[in-house]
């Protein structure tokens, strides 16, 4: 009901309660039943209006009571989903990387006993070295494991410190120019930030990978509807494999996110990546 409406039905009441005065001063019945009548009449349309008015609050709160609920627990179903997903990547990098690895170790130490027992000290010695060299790379996969599920400079040092020691690490090792406007990151909940970061690494080490450009740029900025919206661009060759961007789609999506991928202006790539609002503020 507009303020309009409700106006002229206030002004029916107050104009029909004035004419029944009125006609009850000049004593003209007719007058002050006309008045009566008037009145009765704007105060019962104003009432209707009023309640119908009540009645169209109540269904619109209730329409989105029902859509935030709905909502709720779609991205409920989507937590739970990426969490099952997480467990099953982390499940196969485990069995198919150290297991296997400390396997290996296992095998090779055996094969050392039975060297040394046999008085083979030099196959023993060479065998020796072969299971500290592989050791040493089990414990560097365990620990860039460890560094991707809670990277540790990012949660005692903060999201800018982070991103930027690691554009600084792949700039030097790959004389890369890694242009950084990531300010905005620090305003986000842990877990985007903790997303965010995992998706720029990612993004980054593909790129390389791929063909190693001679400059990338990290955008990390706030969204026209209120989101974030983070964009890794590079001049390097272009990519095409859609499958390759399939692990970092997936981890947009733990937080609602969407990812596209375009052609830069100067040949390279654009990675995009657009995270809703409730997802990823505090």
């Amino acid at each position: 009901m507009g303020v309009s409406k409700a106006a002229l039905l206030v002004a029916g009441v107050v104009g029909g309660a004035f004419v029944a005065i009125l006609g009850l001063a000049l004593d003209s019945a007719s007058w002050a039943v006309i008045g009566l009548l008037l009145a009765v009449a704007a105060a019962g349309a104003l009432a209707a209006s009023l309640l119908l008015n009540e009645r169209r609050r109540d269904q619109a709160a209730h329409e989105e009571m029902e859509r935030l609920s709905a909502e709720h627990a779609r991205l409920s179903d989507l937590l739970i989903t990426a969490e099952q997903d997480e467990r099953r990547r982390l499940a196969l990098f485990l069995h198919d990387g150290p297991v296997q690895s400390l396997s290996g170790i296992a095998l090779m130490l055996d094969a050392v006993t039975v060297a040394v027992e046999s008085g083979k000290n030099d196959d023993a010695r060479n065998v020796l070295r072969s299971a500290l060299d592989k050791q040493r790379e089990t414990i560097r996969s365990l620990r860039e494991l460890s560094f991707e599920l809670e990277p540790v400079v990012l949660r005692d040092q903060g999201f800018s410190p982070a991103v930027r020691a690691l554009a600084d690490q792949l700039g030097l090792s790959n004389r890369i120019e890694i242009d950084l406007d990531i300010g905005h990151g620090e305003a986000l909940a842990q877990r985007a930030q903790v997303t965010i970061y995992q998706i720029i690494r990612e993004t980054l080490h593909q790129t390389i990978r791929r063909g190693p450009p001679t400059r990338i740029s990290v955008r990390v900025a706030e969204a026209p509807d209120g989101g974030v919206e983070t964009v890794i661009a590079d001049n390097g060759a272009g990519e095409r494999r859609r499958a390759s961007f399939d692990e970092i789609a997936e981890r947009a999506r733990s937080l609602g996110g969407q990812l596209s991928v375009e052609p830069g202006e100067d040949g390279g790539t654009v990675v995009r990546v657009v995270f809703p609002p409730y997802t990823v503020r505090r």
